[in-house]
This record gives structure tokens, C-alpha cells and sequence, in this order.
């Protein structure tokens, strides 16, 4: 039966922070993706990976867009794809589509690569693929070559590991037991560099150990030697579960390390690293009194102006919008599709102290039609956040930026206040795809 949606279109579009639900305020369906592109994606983050080279198996259809992706971020060398077509589902033929294609591509590659990234889609679930036969076979074949399984598969979003979480465990397949380096650590997992600046690198490296990741990586024997370290740290929600994995794999520590917006929490991970280190726990005040120095400024820059969070700028939004909030910001709007867990402190203190709060889905449908803010200037925290409000005003930040402990907060109060001083061009920024990956993940 046809339904006249007209004054409905608006529906779920907005619900105050008293009405949400944990963790899900909107209700599951169909789903919109908003023109803000900053978010890596598999293609990005498989890039990490130092002479690699990608190969997506799929119908041409869903091809297209990791085909762009690549050639945006000036990677199109580093990609092939071998074509799905209705025969090939017919005929059974799918395992050898798979062997003959990747073959084919590799004997023609200008360089040989040390790994290759096979990245199968849902239909070779959907037919119960040989997927083992097929890489047992590719081994044989090339010795020299790492194979790499992945997955481009849509139907995995809701049901265990996402696709994101399966790309960043992946990102360490290849990686084999070495002799520990008892002064070797890793930060693993996150798309993006640590900030050089952080407590986090500081802590690490002034007491004498050599701190390596993936996105500073340029050869790959420097990627292979990552298996040397004794610990590894993962500071991205998406990233846990693979850190977890590689660590059990290959007997090394782990320590799970969010960028958190609460001070305690903050000053419990760091004590905690100093412990896995062995060594002095750091005094926390200077860092929590130059964090709060810089969100008292930056609340004073705004001078009462309304403050829009979105899930992509930050893991936990709700957690820093109560941080803005007991810092005397305005905070109006956070614009997510669920709730973490980690976030749950956080919003049940918004539910209990900012109940007119309003959470916006970035994902439902009616978010295409929504008006763009409604004339009030807004700063908005990330890219969904200034799409969705209209506003120029806005920080440009995709995963936590690469920020990390009380350093990261006060260079968030800084980029805050430079945005709301600064105007950007939204509509030109909005439209790069994987933000920041081509300083350094295309090599």
C-alpha cells in the first residue's frame, strides 16, 4: 500500500537527548550517504600496507567506486579488478576466475609487488567459495608474494566484525614471529599517524623506545619488522579487535589506549602504559591545566555560539560534547547513527543534564531533505556536522585526527577556536575522499 509521506518526510531527524534510546536513537533501514567523504575506507586503509598491490573481485557495478577511490587518492597503479560476470555464476567457474585473474594481473605488473590484497565480495559467500583452495593455490604459484585475504562484503556491517574491523586486522596478516625487541612498540590499527606532539609518542619515546606504525611506514621489511616489538597499542576503537588478534598470534602485550574526553580515564591509560613500559607514571596536572587553559579559551573565541559533533571527527562524540559543555561551550547538536559503549557514561550524563540536546542520524533517509541548519551560526565538529548544520565554520578532522590524551585535547580547543575564526570552503573540502591518506599511503 502506498503511504503519502508529506508532512512525515522529516521524521527521524532529530530526537532530544531526555527521548534517545542507548545505543540505537534511530531505528534501523534504509540508508542515505551524506556527500562529506572524509572517512577511510578498505581501499585507504589496504594502501597502508608499503609495495602492495590491491585486487577487487566483483561485479563491475560495485567496482566503480573502489576504482575511484583509488584513482583520488593517486593510487590507481596499486589496483586491479577482475570482473564478476553472469557466466562465471553459472558455469561454477568462480575459483578459477579468481587464480587465472590475479595470476594474469601480477605477471603483468610493472614491479613485483611483496604482497597482494585479495579482496573477494559477498557473492563468493553467497556460492560458498573455495576461498582456501584459491590462496593455497596463489601461494604455491608466487612464493615470493604475501597474499592477503580481505573482504568487500556489505552483508557483514551488522553481524560480528565489520568490514572496517576485519581491513585493520588484515592490515597485520603477513606479519611472522621474530626475535622480541624488548624496546620496540607499535601503534596499531589507526588509519592515520599519531601526533608526533602527543602524550602518547612523548611518553614513549623519552624513556627510550622506538615507537613504529603502520602510516610511517615506507618499505615493506620496515612493515615486516613490526612483529619485533613487545607490545602493541591501539588507540582506535575499530582497530581493538585486530590488535588483540595480532597480539595473541604473535605473543606480544596489548593495551588499548581511545582518545578519551575524560580526564580520569585519561590519567588511568597512562598510568597504565608507564606500567607495561616499566616506567615512571607521568605527573598529569601541566597536561590537564594547558588542556583546560585551551577549552576555556576556545569557549571564550565562540562566545556562546552553538556547537554541532559528528561521529567521524571524534570516537566518542558524546563524551566530548559533555567535556565542551562543563568547559561553558554550547553544545546543540551531535549527529551519530548509535551509540558506543564507550560512550555510555557520557550519554547518560547529556540524557540527565542536557536533556534539549538534540541527536541527529546521519544515515536515514530524511536526512537528505532536512533543511541545512536554520541561520544561527554553528561550529560544527566534522565534516557530517558542517554538512548537515550549512556551516563554514568547522574542524576538519577524521578519526581523532591522529590526537591522543591532553595534548589532543587542548590541540582540539585550538583547531576549535581557529575554525570559528576562520571560514572554510565546505563544499571544496567535503568532497575529498580518505582525508589525509595521500600524505603518505600511496607510496
Amino acid at each position: 500500500m502506498l503511504e503519502k509521506i508529506g508532512a512525515k518526510i522529516y521524521e527521524d531527524t532529530g530526537v532530544t537527548a531526555s527521548e534517545a534510546l542507548f545505543p540505537e536513537p534511530f531505528r534501523s533501514g534504509l540508508e542515505y550517504a551524506a556527500p562529506a567523504r572524509g572517512m577511510w575506507n578498505i581501499v585507504h586503509t589496504g594502501m597502508l600496507i608499503p609495495e602492495s598491490h590491491q585486487i577487487f573481485v566483483c561485479a563491475e557495478g560495485c567496482l566503480r567506486g573502489v576504482v575511484l577511490t583509488a584513482a583520488e587518492m593517486g593510487a590507481i597503479g596499486r589496483l586491479s579488478s577482475v570482473a564478476i560476470r553472469e557466466g562465471n555464476v553459472l558455469d561454477g567457474d568462480m575459483e578459477e576466475l579468481i587464480i587465472d585473474g590475479a595470476s594474469d594481473i601480477i605477471g603483468k605488473l610493472p614491479r613485483r609487488p611483496r604482497a597482494v590484497l585479495i579482496y573477494t565480495s559477498c557473492i563468493h559467500h553467497f556460492m560458498a567459495c573455495d576461498l582456501p583452495r584459491v590462496y593455497a593455490v596463489l601461494r604455491e604459484r608466487f612464493p615470493d608474494i604475501d597474499f592477503i585475504e580481505c573482504f568487500m562484503n556489505p552483508i557483514m556491517r551488522k553481524s560480528g566484525l565489520t568490514p572496517d574491523q576485519l581491513m585493520r586486522r588484515q592490515l597485520y596478516a603477513p606479519l611472522k614471529p621474530l626475535p622480541r625487541d624488548p624496546r620496540a612498540v607499535n601503534i596499531v590499527g589507526s588509519d592515520l599517524p599519531t601526533d608526533d606532539g602527543s602524550d602518547l609518542c612523548r611518553l614513549t619515546r623519552e624513556n627510550g623506545f622506538s615507537l613504529n606504525e603502520i602510516a610511517r611506514m615506507r618499505t615493506y621489511d620496515e612493515y615486516l619488522g613490526m612483529a619485533k616489538a613487545f607490545l602493541n597499542i591501539s588507540t582506535y576503537p575499530s582497530a581493538r579487535a585486530g590488535a588483540e588478534t595480532l597480539s595473541k598470534r604473535l605473543g606480544q602485550r596489548h593495551i588499548y589506549m581511545p582518545f578519551a574526553f575524560d580526564y580520569g580515564e585519561t590519567d588511568a591509560e597512562y598510568a597504565a602504559l608507564a606500567g607495561e613500559l616499566g616506567v615512571e607514571a607521568p605527573d598529569a596536572s601541566a597536561g590537564r591545566d594547558a588542556a583546560d587553559l585551551a577549552l576555556d579559551r576556545a569557549a571564550r573565541t565562540l562566545g556562546g555560539m552553538r556547537v554541532a559533533i559528528d561521529y567521524t571527527a571524534v570516537s566518542r562524540p558524546v563524551q566530548l560534547a559533555r567535556l565542551l559543555s562543563e568547559h561553558g561551550f554550547n553544545v546543540t547538536d551531535i549527529y551519530l547513527d548509535s551509540v558506543s559503549g564507550e560512550d555510555r557514561d557520557a550519554f547518560d550524563w547529556v540524557k540527565g543534564n542536557l536533556p534539549w540536546l538534540l541527536f541527529h542520524p546521519t544515515a536515514r533517509p530524511a536526512m537528505r531533505v532536512a533543511p541545512r541548519g536554520d541561520g544561527t551560526p554553528v561550529l560544527a565538529v566534522g565534516q557530517k556536522a558542517a554538512y548537515f548544520t550549512g556551516s563554514d565554520r568547522f574542524v576538519n578532522i577524521v578519526e581523532n585526527g591522529g590526537l591522543h590524551g591532553y595534548d589532543g585535547i587542548a590541540k582540539l580547543a585550538g583547531l576549535i577556536a581557529d575554525a570559528a575564526e576562520t571560514p572554510k570552503d565546505a563544499r571544496a573540502l567535503i568532497q575529498i575522499k580518505g582525508l589525509g591518506c595521500s600524505g603518505g599511503c600511496c607510496v
